[in-house]
């Protein structure tokens, strides 16, 4: 995939004469109080182990991906150990998620490319990243943000794609242009965190049936 180019962003005025950049600094201000120790709901132990987890939340809940990875890294404790197991074997500890073969497949490719070509280390740049089976923008963001604490772009998921749209942060539907946007228009240092703020808003407040009666940030909404 190539890099996402930074396009500019008009500013335009759409809440009481607020800029999307003045917009965005005040909705993560009123998520950080909302949600003060936000942070991603996969639980992991090991950079291996937190790709695992998000190529296996592709389209599953993390909930269900945190019961499946419960049982899975108490058997594949190593690198070493997902390169060794047969693929359908690897596949069968795995079929309670949805797509589990496809997923199955693209970590056992990674396996064996990052233990033989980055010995046994995820690669630490988007560019690498990306070049691995399984990772999109979404994945490779989290990668470098939660191992490395590096913020390259935002991750979008389901959660930040709705309520960017909902906010009036963008106009796009496609996730990299939806990056690109939300990355003009907020300050780099919020880059990481705005993903986890708008997912805990959107599982607690904001749903995707919500009739944003009870919305806490129901004003920044765009009728």
């Amino acid at each position: 995939m190539k890099k996402i180019r930074k396009l500019p962003l008009k500013k335009s005025k759409d809440l009481e004469g607020m800029t999307k950049e003045e917009k965005v600094k005040q909705i993560i201000s009123r998520l950080e109080k909302l949600f003060p120790g936000s942070k991603i709901a996969l639980n992991y132990s090991s950079p291996w182990e937190l790709f695992v987890a998000v190529v296996l939340s592709a389209q599953t809940t993390d909930k269900q991906v945190n019961v499946v990875t419960h049982d899975l890294f108490a058997k594949y404790k190593t690198l070493e150990d997902y390169v060794n197991t047969p693929l359908e074997e690897f596949q069968n500890d795995i079929k309670r998620i949805g797509l589990f073969r496809g997923k199955g497949k693209s970590i056992k490719l990674t396996a064996d490319i990052v233990y033989k070509s980055y010995s046994g280390k995820l690669p630490d740049s988007m560019e690498k990243l990306l070049e691995l089976p399984g990772v999109g923008r979404k994945t490779a963001n989290v990668l470098l943000g939660n191992i490395y604490g590096k913020s390259e772009g935002i991750a979008v998921d389901t959660h930040v794609k709705r309520l960017a749209k909902l906010f009036g942060l963008t106009d796009e539907t496609d996730p990299n242009k939806i990056e690109r946007d939300l990355m003009e228009i907020t300050p780099k240092k919020d880059w990481f965190m705005i993903t986890y703020l708008l997912i805990d808003y959107g599982r607690k407040y904001c749903t995707a049936r919500c009739k944003h009666t009870d919305c806490p940030l129901k004003n920044y909404i765009i009728k």
